[in-house]
């Protein structure tokens, strides 16, 4: 089977074993069908399906057996979140007691959970919503992982890493998937566009709460915005990184992090299928 050209050691580059999937996650198996040619799959068109197929694949990860969580927040593609860990420990390959601050966890808490089943880190997770830290909590005390992942609010919409960095931080790397959209009104818009392209088929499978989707300024603000403060917190962490969707938002990034004293500045390129997205890692020591 061709591979999806995800990270090499990402287990699910070859496509899905839906038996196996099922059996961890029974409730996927009513969604499961023979398309038109002969293959196994779901209908990516209907939420609900895509969050049970979601489910069983993290349920194939021995620590991890309860993930629920509101329809209204965003389902991450389990594949992709993963390669993100994948590299994220390429990049660390050299170090050990690995401690990961998570920026926007959601109440999926996907990173932190992928990062403990896949290589034992330990993670701060933050987010600025009360209600998806309550939910994020649940899910960590569910599949008992209190010792490895702490939740913080931030409670300034402002800020990204003040208020949620504490004196005696100190991480290996910073994580972040940034939110896309310049408004809630353009967020709509290009849920409008996604659903009139999937056809007359397709179900509303765009949720997400406000600051899951977008940020004053869209993705470019919050970039800056981020690279900003991780300048006055430059020996709290080794590595800032964050994937970055729109790829001419990386050199004025890059640009700007010379002027603040950036020692390395590099790009790591993801694919997924027809997607291409990449992660930006940057590093002041």
């Amino acid at each position: 089977m061709k591979d999806k050209g995800l990270h090499p050691k990402n287990k699910f580059n070859k496509g899905y074993n839906f038996n196996e999937l099922i059996k961890v996650n029974p409730p996927l198996k009513e969604f499961v069908s023979e398309n038109k040619y002969g293959t196994t799959t779901i209908d990516f068109s209907n939420p609900k399906a895509v969050k049970e197929l979601n489910k069983g694949l993290l349920f194939s990860f021995d620590k991890i057996s309860v993930w629920d969580f509101p329809d209204e927040n965003l389902c991450p593609p389990i594949p992709g979140r993963l390669d993100y860990i994948h590299h994220l420990a390429d990049l660390l390959a050299d170090e050990k007691n690995i401690k990961i601050l998570d920026i926007g966890t959601g109440a999926t808490c996907i990173y932190p959970l992928l990062g403990v089943a896949e290589y034992n880190w330990n993670f701060v997770a933050t987010d600025i919503d009360l209600d998806s830290l309550d939910t994020a909590q649940d899910i960590i005390d569910d599949n008992k992982l209190e010792q490895n992942i702490t939740l913080r609010q931030q409670f300034d919409e402002n800020n990204i890493l003040k208020g949620v960095i504490e004196g005696e931080d100190s991480f290996l790397a910073t994580m972040c998937n940034p939110p896309f959209y310049k408004s809630a009104e353009e967020a709509q818009g290009a849920n409008k566009r996604k659903n009139r392209n999937l056809g007359n088929s397709a179900v509303r499978n765009f949720s997400g709460n406000n600051n899951e989707l977008w940020y004053v300024g869209g993705e470019k603000a919050f970039l800056h915005n981020y690279l900003y403060e991780s300048s006055l917190y430059k020996t709290s962490s080794k590595w800032f990184t964050s994937l970055v969707s729109k790829k001419e938002n990386v050199e004025s990034l890059e640009k700007s992090s010379k002027k603040l004293g950036v020692i390395e500045f590099k790009v790591i390129p993801l694919s997924q299928g027809n997607k291409v997205t990449r992660i930006v890692c940057w590093r002041f020591q």
